[in-house]
C-alpha cells in the first residue's frame, strides 16, 4: 500500500508539472496562476501547495527537468569540442544542439519568461549560462588558445549568440535557411573559439 500511495503522489506531481508547462506555453508564465494550474490538472489549490510551496518552486522543478534533458541529449562534449577547436567538431556540436530545440522549447521559453519576473529563477538561468561560460573558458585555457584575458569574453559571446538564435527559433521558427543560420553561427564560433587556420 505505501508503494501505491508513493506512485499516486508521483503521478500527481508529474501531472502538475506537465499541466503547468502546457499552460506556460499557451499563456506565458506571468499569465498562469497557481489556481489555473490546479484547475487544469483537475485538482485543488490545496493539493498544488502540498507538492509545491509556490509557482517558483514548480518552475524550479521544471528547470530541473530541463537540466536532465540537457544532460542526456547525446551531443558531443562541448568542452572537448572547444578544446580541439576544429571547424567540423564545432559545426557538428551546433547541429546536434539545434536538433534538441523542439524537445526543450517549452522548458526554455518558460524558464526565460519566469526569469524576467522571478529572481530565484533568474539565478538558475544565469547560473546555467555562467557555468557553460566557465566550461568553455576552461577548455580554451587547456588548449592555450588566445590571450588569457579574452577567453571568458570569447566564451560569453559565443554562448549568448547560440542562446539568442535558439530562443529566436523557439519563438519564430527558422526565418532563413537553417543550414545558412547554423553555418554563420559556426563561422562566428570558429573565429571566437577555434584553432587558427593557416
Amino acid at each position: 500500500m505505501p508503494h501505491l500511495r508513493a506512485a499516486q503522489k508521483e503521478m500527481t506531481r508529474r501531472l502538475l508539472l506537465s499541466t503547468a508547462l502546457e499552460l506556460f506555453e499557451a499563456h506565458g508564465y506571468a499569465g498562469t496562476t497557481v489556481d489555473d494550474i490546479a484547475k487544469a490538472a483537475g485538482t485543488t489549490r490545496v493539493t498544488f501547495y502540498a507538492y509545491f510551496p509556490s509557482r517558483t518552486a514548480l518552475m524550479k522543478a521544471l528547470f530541473g527537468q530541463l537540466e536532465e534533458l540537457w544532460a542526456r541529449d547525446g551531443s558531443p562534449d562541448l568542452v572537448a569540442v572547444v578544446r580541439e577547436g576544429g571547424r567540423d567538431g564545432i559545426a557538428a556540436w551546433l547541429r546536434a544542439t539545434a536538433q534538441q530545440w523542439p524537445r526543450i522549447r517549452p522548458y526554455v521559453l518558460a524558464a526565460h519568461e519566469a526569469a524576467a519576473v522571478d529572481p530565484e529563477v533568474r539565478e538558475l538561468v544565469e547560473g546555467r549560462l555562467d557555468g557553460l561560460v566557465a566550461d568553455v573558458q576552461a577548455a580554451l585555457d587547456r588548449a592555450g588558445r588566445f590571450d588569457p584575458g579574452s577567453r571568458r569574453m570569447r566564451a560569453f559571446l559565443a554562448l549568448t549568440q547560440l542562446d539568442q538564435l535558439s530562443r529566436h527559433w523557439m519563438r519564430h521558427g527558422w526565418q532563413s535557411d537553417p543550414v545558412t543560420a547554423l553555418g554563420l553561427l559556426t563561422d562566428s564560433w570558429v573565429h571566437l573559439l577555434g584553432r587558427p587556420t593557416a
